[in-house]
């Protein structure tokens, strides 16, 4: 299964948790940090990106949680 990215989106209720492709909200929050602390969950759970967008739709911030494509090499 495809890890989805998760965005922070501004909502009729306030904020909320979409999964990338969703129609639906996953969660709807009060506050925006609200939705990101339950969005950053559900990214670090799935292992996937945590897009913050701004009351104008723009990303403001992204959090990866999911395994490093560029890991360092052992000095060995």
């Amino acid at each position: 299964m495809p890890k989805k990215n998760q965005h922070v989106v501004p909502h009729d209720d306030g904020w909320a948790v979409v999964g990338a492709g969703n129609e639906r909200a996953t969660s709807v929050h009060d506050t925006q940090q609200e939705a990101i602390d339950a969005g950053r969950e559900i990214a670090q759970n799935n292992q996937s990106e945590l897009l913050v967008h701004n009351r104008q739709g723009q990303i403001r911030e992204r959090s990866s949680y999911g395994n490093d494509p560029n890991p360092p090499k052992d000095k060995t």
